[in-house]
């Protein structure tokens, strides 16, 4: 299950244990609406030992400034508070799904 995470509700989203998937995107962009349903899958077969979270970046203009996003999709992992890994674009499931198990290893 996704979070929706705005500037509001960050800092408690970024202070699970788990480790983290942030996917920051934006309802205009096409290749953002090709990545969600991918994020959106992952995010329910790796429930409880992930946290997924969608960030609209013009909804939590703050967050997406801290965390230096300038283009979108941009996908972060995030590991003990540290950014351990990203990508930017739409990738295919499969990939997507190495960066995940990446995360937990």
């Amino acid at each position: 299950m996704e979070v929706i995470v705005t500037d509001n509700n960050a800092k408690e989203f970024f202070a699970s244990e788990l480790p983290i998937v942030i996917d920051f995107s934006a309802t205009w962009c096409g290749p953002c609406r090709q990545l969600a349903p991918v994020i959106d899958e992952l995010a329910k077969e790796y429930d409880g030992r992930i946290l997924v979270g969608k960030c609209d970046i013009e909804d939590a203009v703050e967050t997406t400034d801290e965390y230096n996003i300038r283009n979108v999709p941009t996908v972060l992992f995030i590991k003990n508070g540290q950014v351990v890994n990203k990508f930017v674009g739409s990738k295919s499931k499969a990939d997507v799904q190495k960066y995940f198990e990446d995360l937990l290893a």
